[in-house]
């Protein structure tokens, strides 16, 4: 199997495994919300993937 190179690029692993994602919506109608609102977005979350999906995605990526 491959790796789905198109999903790991969206994804970031940490040093010790964690995965970390951007945060949905944050592309446009930003204009009226407040400067916490759109710190909070530029934050990256972590991101829970079991191991049968993990070896599905992420072939070759420990």
């Amino acid at each position: 199997m491959k790796t789905n190179k198109s999903y790991s690029k969206r994804i970031k692993i940490t040093k010790k495994g964690k995965l970390l994602t951007r945060k949905s919506g944050q592309n446009h109608f930003n204009a009226k919300e407040n400067r916490h609102q759109k710190g909070a977005k530029h934050q990256n979350s972590e991101f829970h993937m079991s191991n049968k999906e993990r070896s599905r995605f992420l072939v070759n990526i420990k």
